[in-house]
């Protein structure tokens, strides 16, 4: 797992999570489902008719390494704003 690879997806799962699917429209279909798994938001998968071990699939390896660092980094982001 690289630094890109994790800069990457939290992007992608911050846009998602300001701009909801909407933010969707300029991301992959494993970008989507990988950030999906991020935000803990399986009802997004009805858009693609996956189910969660199809989204883990189709996610790669790799990110789905990553879902649960991703994860923890925007809550520490958000513990971070809760704070100021």
């Amino acid at each position: 797992m690289s630094d890109n690879e994790y800069r990457h997806l939290i992007s992608k799962a911050r846009d998602a999570k300001r701009g909801g699917r909407e933010a969707w429209g300029v991301m992959s279909t494993g970008e989507k489902v990988a950030v999906t798994l991020v935000l803990n938001r399986p009802e997004w998968l009805t858009d693609y008719d996956f189910t969660i071990p199809e989204a883990i699939d189709r996610s790669g390896s790799a990110w789905v390494a990553l879902i649960p660092q991703v994860a923890r980094g925007l809550a520490d982001e958000d513990a971070e704003k809760d704070e100021q």
